[in-house]
């Protein structure tokens, strides 16, 4: 099941007080990007972070879910209404994060 643009507005508009956030739509779903970096995806409008120290350190609680059959599991991030704590989740991971590499041609 594809995720909705409704979700992802809805996402991004909680997501408003993180700079540099953008998205890219990927076969139906959306990957989230903080600074560059995929910090996160919208899965079957699931809410999905990537796993890294700070966000489990964050999210200790938080129940491991797979975005697609056989991709790595991610955190669920269930309290989406929480501006402040999304905005340090995905600040603090951006910084943790290696930049992409580059493709070449």
């Amino acid at each position: 099941m594809a995720s909705d643009k409704e979700y992802l507005d809805f996402i991004l508009d909680e997501l408003s007080l993180a700079e540099d956030i953008t998205y890219r739509k990927m076969m139906g779903e959306y990957i989230i990007y903080c600074k560059g970096k995929v910090v996160g995806g919208i899965y079957d409008n699931r809410f999905l972070i990537k796993q890294t120290k700070t966000s489990k350190a964050m999210m200790p609680e938080a129940e491991l879910e797979t975005p697609y059959e056989g991709a790595k599991e991610m955190l669920l991030a269930d309290d989406t209404e929480n501006r402040e704590f999304l905005r340090e989740l995905l600040l603090k991971m951006a910084d943790e994060l290696p930049m992409p590499k580059r493709r070449s041609n």
